[in-house]
């Protein structure tokens, strides 16, 4: 009896959205960059499944209606840049620059870095389109015979880390034009980047989902192009 209530769709569903409401209320209570909601979130569902012996499919399955409803999140950011129209008028070739030049150094370091501390050209495949979203990164990796797991994690690692690391790292630097903040946080760390953008401010969110679906067709097309001429 308690076996199928914990393996009810309706029970892996409410209990996601629970764990990431407490991380919520935690993170606001405690003020500890490091306990982001998301990541707390993350790791408590990875050791219940884990302890209670649950298949990842059969958990994905009970949660689908999650990545419907994040597609119409990113969805709506087209409007939080509508209301920017006004500011991005005359910005398109600094905000290309920027998406072009983030995109090539993002993807060159790490994977320079991995090379250089003995890597494979497997995983060097898997982390290379590191800073865009998940089914994106996933899409470059696997035709480059990336592992799918790999890129999964480390796309998810670079998302908390950028969304934690990022706001103050604009601070120190003085950076605090928001077009600036916005761009960093989307080609930097992507979706849970932008989700952080977006606390900081609207502009900040626009350009934030903005630079995140740039960064994701540019690092589609030059991520094929720097495996077969660059490393």
């Amino acid at each position: 009896m308690i076996r199928t209530f914990i393996d009810s769709y309706m029970f892996l569903l409410t209990l996601t959205v629970g764990l990431y409401c407490g991380g919520v209320a935690l993170h606001h209570r405690l003020r500890l960059a490091i306990l982001h909601p998301t990541l707390l979130a993350f790791v408590a569902l990875i050791l219940f499944l884990k302890v209670c012996g649950i298949d990842y499919g059969h958990y994905r399955q009970a949660t689908e209606i999650l990545d419907f409803l994040l597609g119409m999140s990113v969805v709506a950011l087209g409007y939080l840049m509508y209301e920017q129209t006004d500011r991005l008028r005359g910005q398109v070739l600094p905000i290309l620059t920027s998406i072009g030049v983030g995109c090539t150094v993002g993807v060159l370091s790490v994977v320079y870095i991995a090379r250089a501390l003995g890597a494979d050209r497997t995983i060097l495949n898997s982390i290379a389109p590191k800073s865009v979203t998940v089914p994106i990164a996933v899409a470059i990796s696997e035709p480059l015979g990336g592992v799918v797991s790999v890129t999964s994690v480390v796309v998810f690692l670079v998302g908390i880390f950028g969304s934690i690391v990022g706001p103050r790292l604009l601070r120190r630097c003085g950076i605090r034009n928001p077009l600036a903040r916005g761009l960093a946080l989307g080609s930097a760390a992507h979706g849970i980047g932008t989700a952080r953008a977006i606390e900081l401010g609207a502009v900040e969110g626009a350009l934030s989902g903005l630079a995140m679906a740039l960064m994701g067709i540019v690092t589609a097309l030059l991520v094929p192009l720097f495996e077969k001429f660059c490393y």
